[in-house]
């Protein structure tokens, strides 16, 4: 290979002289709004946050239907419902971050903050959640 440069985010085009104009994609004049940015990144948080809320309590549905024998109920139990109450506390933290203005720089210490214990707490909602799928939960077996 040649020991050109090659612009690895660039237009593949050499021989084109000025950029295109008129596409979406194109540099923006104004600036990025991060308020506008953050609140669509903690909506998107707040949807995976209402998936996973809804895949734990279909887990905790179906370690309750393994009755008392189930040898690894309790743990299941207390596991999933850590992870429903970090995950009722995210969503929490969630709309008091969308509440607050980003562009308005008394609110980003606080915002800064809030943004660092909810990823704390999506962190240790994953750990629970992969010692949840360890544990393993099936449904019962229908009996014939």
């Amino acid at each position: 290979m040649s020991s050109e440069h090659i612009e690895l985010n660039g237009d593949a085009d050499r021989n084109r002289r000025e950029a295109p104009s008129g596409r979406r994609w194109d540099r923006r004049e104004e600036p990025l709004n991060m308020n506008t940015y953050a609140n669509k990144k903690s909506a998107a948080e707040s949807m995976l946050d209402i998936a996973l809320l809804m895949a734990n309590a279909s887990q905790l549905k179906a370690v309750l239907e393994q009755g008392p024998d189930f040898t690894l109920r309790v743990p299941l139990i207390a596991l999933i419902s850590i992870s429903l109450i970090l995950q009722i506390g995210v969503g929490v933290l969630l709309i008091f971050i969308v509440k607050w203005n980003l562009n308005d720089e008394r609110n980003q210490f606080k915002l800064n903050v809030l943004e660092n214990i909810a990823t704390a707490m999506i962190f240790i909602i994953v750990v629970v959640n992969v010692f949840i799928t360890a544990f393993g939960v099936q449904r019962p077996q229908e009996k014939a």
